[in-house]
């Protein structure tokens, strides 16, 4: 026959050294994501800016490939 588990009963602890460690993890989470955050609007920017080369050079290539197709008499 089994018999039921019991569940070990443990003193509650100081509830304000909790909260302490609680607050300054919060704290350090907050820090970290504000810190992400600037990184990737950072990089953003960066990735913008290398997007639009890029789309103006593809622009470029078809331009010139189109020139060249009217210019080819083939």
């Amino acid at each position: 026959m089994t018999t039921i588990r019991r569940r070990v009963l443990r003193p509650v602890r100081n509830g304000s050294v909790r909260d302490g460690a609680q607050h300054a993890r919060i704290e350090r989470r907050r820090a970290q994501l504000e810190k992400d955050r600037k990184t990737v609007a950072r990089w953003m920017i960066r990735l913008k800016r290398s997007f639009h080369a890029v789309e103006k050079q593809q622009r470029r290539i078809a331009r010139l490939e189109k020139q060249l197709a009217n210019l080819d008499p083939a």
